[in-house]
């Protein structure tokens, strides 16, 4: 449960400084490849339009791995990585190249036989579920080993 409230605070904090910065803010995975959630994750304004943190960049806030066992499923609207979620300086999901063009969906966490959600709709709402309580809480299946 831990893994998955970080997760969706760092989306509370990627929404929060869009507003207050009135521009795009960007949650992306710690992977070089933009893939791997479980290699933690980066809060951070792209100001050199690159979509990676790094050099000249706001960097707001950086999450460690998280503990061994958990996986992390994304089904979003762009089926291709790199698996970010970007805010708009409106608060709204967004894309790196339209910032009015909405990216939503969920991100689903398993460790044991636990099965936690995060679901952002196209406004960019977040909410966390599990299934085994709510059964509007859909989404992807565990990935292979």
């Amino acid at each position: 449960a831990t893994a998955s409230g970080d997760l969706f605070a760092a989306l509370g904090l990627a929404r929060s400084q869009a507003l207050a910065r009135g521009q795009t803010v960007k949650l992306l995975p710690r992977d070089p490849l933009g893939a791997d959630w479980r290699r933690g994750w980066h809060v951070f304004v792209d100001r050199d339009g690159d979509g990676l943190p790094g050099a000249g960049d706001d960097i707001i806030a950086e999450h460690d791995p998280l503990p061994d066992g958990v996986a992390v499923a994304f089904a979003f609207t762009s089926p291709a990585p790199p698996y970010y979620i970007a805010y708009n300086g409106a608060g709204r999901s967004c894309s790196d190249s339209n910032s009015a063009a909405a990216r939503y969906g969920t991100l689903s966490l398993f460790h044991g036989g636990a099965i936690r959600r995060i679901k952002i709709n196209m406004l960019g709402r977040a909410r966390s579920c599990d299934p085994a309580r709510d059964a509007s809480c859909d989404g992807a299946q565990a990935p292979p080993g």
